[in-house]
């Protein structure tokens, strides 16, 4: 059980070693749609990443990022460290840094949710806003101007190897266990790309024949945690030889797939999720017998303000 504590028996005194939050990271749940599915001879299963300690599934990239610079000795605690971002790498980070003592300094485009910038505060980060028209690019651009000004270190999630890393380590030898070896999709939204770059790596290595499905918002439309990037600003870490296929989604259509899991399944996530099982859905129904797993990456009260669920 998480969070349980661990019996060590030393020079015949018993103590308990209970775990910190950092030992909280990952080991998330994986349930079955239940009335989305529909009738199908398919099982339609989400990795529950909103269980993470901050929240999303980027808690997960987040204290490896910083692990793994700790163990190269680029950083100490008490340096300058420095991250753009659309939400929840952020907070990510920003819970990470407070665990293991490090000043954060994060970038985000001000049409992040209220929820984002309060929670990303509430860790002691500071948080510095660009216009939305500047967008993640322009937030990425300052970032490395502060760089370069000496304000701190940035992590770089959009091409640090340890993002994606994470996921092959963890969330895909997780899934892989949970699903006893049977998974034959996994879908992901795609933002930094970490998510699905280090599960397609894993789950490739165990079976070539998993099927890697990628979600990007259609031109137009605006899915927080995810984008089309521009050429230029093609997250480094991506490979688009790991993705099999990758879904167009409309923000319409994922937000009413969000809608749908909390009011008819008890799922209470993000829009980037709904548009990931939103996928799942259109996939399911042109196969048979098949084992789907989609990553429900954060958690839906971050998305409040916004009036998503007020909607009918």
């Amino acid at each position: 059980m998480i969070g349980a504590p661990v019996v060590l028996i030393a020079k015949d005194t018993m103590t308990l070693q209970y775990p910190t939050i950092a030992d909280c990271v990952g080991n998330t749940p994986l349930v079955r749609l239940q009335r989305l599915a529909g009738a199908t001879s398919n099982t339609l299963l989400l990795k529950l990443e909103g269980n993470n300690p901050a929240g999303s599934v980027k808690d997960r990239p987040a204290l490896s990022m910083i692990t793994r610079a700790e163990l190269r000795n680029q950083i100490k605690p008490g340096d300058s460290l420095i991250e753009a971002t659309s939400g929840n790498t952020g907070i990510a980070l920003a819970m990470a840094a407070a665990i293991k003592g490090y000043k954060m300094i994060l970038i985000m485009p001000d049409n992040s949710t209220a929820e984002r910038k309060a929670a990303m505060t509430a860790y002691g980060a500071e948080l510095i806003l660009v216009s939305k028209e500047e967008g993640m690019e322009g937030a990425r651009d300052l970032a490395e101007k502060l760089q370069a000004e000496g304000r701190g270190l940035i992590l770089d999630q959009f091409a640090n190897g340890d993002n994606p890393l994470a996921h092959y380590t963890s969330t895909g030898p997780e899934i892989w266990q949970q699903t006893q070896g049977s998974v034959t999709h996994f879908i992901s939204s795609m933002g930094t790309t970490g998510t699905i770059m280090g599960c397609s790596q894993y789950l490739k290595e165990q079976n070539p024949a998993v099927q890697i499905v990628g979600l990007q918002p259609m031109d137009g439309s605006s899915i927080p945690g995810i984008r089309r990037w521009p050429e230029e600003y093609l997250p480094k870490i991506f490979d688009a030889t790991r993705v099999d296929q990758v879904i167009d989604m409309s923000q319409a259509e994922a937000e009413h797939v969000t809608r749908r899991l909390a009011r008819e399944e008890g799922i209470f996530c993000g829009v980037s999720s709904g548009g990931a099982v939103a996928g799942m859905l259109r996939l399911s129904q042109q196969v048979e017998n098949a084992v789907m797993v989609a990553i429900v990456c954060d958690r839906g009260d971050r998305y409040l303000s916004t009036g998503l669920f007020d909607a009918t």
